[in-house]
């Protein structure tokens, strides 16, 4: 039992690493952005429904709603801020009617949040029942931003071309989805095993498929690459 935990928690902290470096994906999408001192054509609903994701699972590896899982709340804990700085960035450089929509999202969220958390601490008194609550809505937030990728897949099928589709940015995908998919299956916890084992799947599909269109890739084609550029933020959340 001891070198399961052990070992369960040198995994966590390798999934720590991973997803910090995940959550800083979108940096390059940001210094854009600041220096054009404009949005553009990129688009902010991935970070704000990420803010909400980590701030799910904050709630979730908190001691009264899921024991020993202060991993999981370190890491959404710092993603949770990152995305905030996101979409500050987002509400400094848009226009008013853009940043009115990012507000009212924003506002959805936190009443969302609060009803969950009211309804977990007034109505649920077990940790199991409130894990089994707050769990579920995890894994299914993480179900709906998986289907992030899926767009960009699609044009790759229909273009022959991974131009659009970062490498790296997909092996990273498929590292913390495998690594956060063994962190839950040591000590059995479906909530986490179910997002990242999709994680590690959506994953490994990238990577074939990026090995089977690299060849046919016109690397050189001028294509107007802002509304295509990829703008995925840390989806396989622990």
């Amino acid at each position: 039992m001891g070198d399961t935990e052990t070992t369960r928690t040198i995994i966590g902290i390798i999934g720590n690493v991973i997803s910090f470096f995940l959550f800083l994906s979108p940096l390059p999408t940001l210094i854009k952005i600041y220096k054009a001192k404009s949005v553009q054509e990129f688009k902010p609903d991935p970070y704000v429904a990420t803010v909400l994701n980590c701030a799910m699972w904050v709630l979730y590896g908190l001691p009264f709603v899921h024991p020993d899982s202060l991993l999981v709340i370190t890491i959404n804990g710092t993603g949770l801020v990152i995305e905030f700085f996101y979409v500050a960035v987002f509400l400094t450089y848009s226009d008013w009617p853009k940043r009115k929509k990012i507000i009212i999202a924003l506002v959805i969220e936190a009443i969302f949040f609060a009803i969950v958390a009211f309804i977990t601490m007034t109505f649920l008194h077990t940790t199991q029942s409130r894990s089994m609550l707050i769990g579920i809505l995890c894994v299914v937030f993480n179900i709906i931003m998986y289907t992030s990728p899926l767009t960009v897949m699609r044009m790759v099928i229909t273009t022959k071309s991974v131009k659009y589709m970062p490498f790296y940015l997909s092996l990273a995908n498929f590292c913390n989805g495998t690594i956060w998919l063994v962190y839950a299956l040591l000590k059995f916890d479906p909530f986490i095993t179910i997002p990242n084992g999709l994680g590690a799947l959506s994953g490994a599909v990238q990577l074939i498929m990026y090995a089977t269109y690299y060849k046919t890739t016109k690397w050189d084609d001028d294509e107007p690459s802002a509304a295509s550029d990829v703008q995925l933020s840390s989806k396989n959340n622990p």
